[in-house]
């Protein structure tokens, strides 16, 4: 399963770098962070909740409107207890 994020400033990960993913809770809604606060991903419905917890970078794209990572998640099972 692959998730884009959202990253403000260049080199602050990179291709193949293991990734470590948290989760934030909204009303309705859950969103992902690469920490330490690197990217941020779009919001997922309940029904679309990720319980990956960390990833590998596989593409950084350089859009006008930011840096975009592309991130493969490990498979969607439950997240351990933490």
């Amino acid at each position: 399963m692959f998730v884009e994020f959202k990253m403000e400033r260049e080199d602050l990960v990179t291709v193949g770098q293991e990734v470590p993913i948290s989760e934030g809770k909204l009303p309705y809604s859950y969103y992902y962070v690469v920490e330490p606060a690197i990217a941020m991903s779009g919001n997922f419905p309940t029904n679309q909740r990720i319980m990956a917890r960390k990833g590998i970078v596989r593409e950084i794209e350089n859009k006008p409107t930011g840096f975009y990572l592309k991130v493969e998640l490990e498979d969607n099972k439950e997240a351990d207890n933490e």
